[in-house]
């Protein structure tokens, strides 16, 4: 029973988590992919920087900018987004 429990609590916090993140972008499935594009480009950035850690150190930084830089261009698809959904 409690692991019934369990997965059912996680499911009930889950859900909610996952449907407010998708936030404005929902409705907009081109937004949505260049979103997801930029989130496996942030995910490869630093699988990069964990391999090269050793050798580059951290890649002169510019690893950590360019995931700066992804940080940016998500917010302008958040941004662009809501003022579709506004508009």
């Amino acid at each position: 029973m409690s692991k019934l429990r369990t997965v059912l609590l996680t499911a009930a916090v889950a859900f909610p988590i996952g449907i407010m993140s998708a936030g404005p972008l929902r409705g907009h499935p081109n937004l949505e992919r260049a979103r997801n594009a930029l989130d496996q480009a942030d995910m490869w950035i630093g699988k990069s920087q964990a391999a090269n850690e050793g050798v580059w150190k951290d890649e002169a930084g510019h690893g950590q900018k360019a995931k700066e830089l992804i940080g940016q261009a998500k917010e302008e698809l958040r941004l662009a987004a809501e003022w579709v959904n506004h508009h």
